[in-house]
């Protein structure tokens, strides 16, 4: 069953595809889709922005699922920031190693040990019939200055797992899978839609 995904991230429909792979969906990025809707994320939690973007490709559909996630990085330090303006931390067209640097400058007071974080991801979905969920996962780390690894994307080559003694980054992307935010919400999400299909 298609799964049209509201976003122009290639990589996160990849990723997402490779977790949904033996449910029944199949992840499509709004784009292969034909819809390329012009959507303000101007909601006030991962949620609501969620919901906005999956609403927004819903009412263009003829009555399809619509997923759409909403994620970012939440450090304690820093009172939850980026948070929600995680992808646009620093400018819209800033860099991951700008975005690293404007971090760990603000940062720069706070002991390694107390650089905690987590990743969060909010999804929602609109089945065809125009009802609507929420899930939410997270993942918690420490923030290492030193980026490593090249999997995954994004703020993944600072995020370091204590348990696991490696950066998001630095995981297969099976292993990452199991822990990441987007992991854990994305296995919530398919119960859900299992029970209503």
């Amino acid at each position: 069953m298609r799964l049209i995904i509201a976003t122009g991230n290639e990589d996160k429909v990849r990723e997402i595809d490779e977790i949904l792979e033996g449910t029944g969906f199949e992840a499509v990025s709004m784009k292969q889709a034909g819809y390329c809707p012009d959507i303000v994320e101007d909601g006030k939690s991962f949620e609501e922005n969620a919901l906005i973007k999956a609403r927004a490709v819903h009412a263009l559909t003829s009555g399809e699922y619509v997923m759409a996630d909403d994620s970012g990085l939440c450090i304690d330090a820093l009172d939850g920031a980026p948070g929600i303006y995680s992808a646009r931390f620093c400018g819209e067209d800033s860099t991951y190693p700008e975005k690293f640097a404007k971090i760990f400058e603000m940062l720069k007071d706070v002991p390694e040990s107390e650089r905690t974080a987590k990743f969060v991801c909010a999804i929602a979905v609109v089945r065809p019939d125009g009802s609507e969920f929420t899930v939410r996962g997270e993942v918690h780390g420490v923030l290492h200055e030193t980026p490593a690894g090249s999997n995954g994307f994004g703020y993944d080559p600072i995020f370091y797992v204590p348990e696991f003694g490696m950066t998001t980054a630095q995981m297969s992307p099976s292993q990452k899978h199991q822990i990441s935010h987007r992991g854990r919400a994305l296995r919530a999400m398919v119960e859900k839609l299992i029970e209503k299909c």
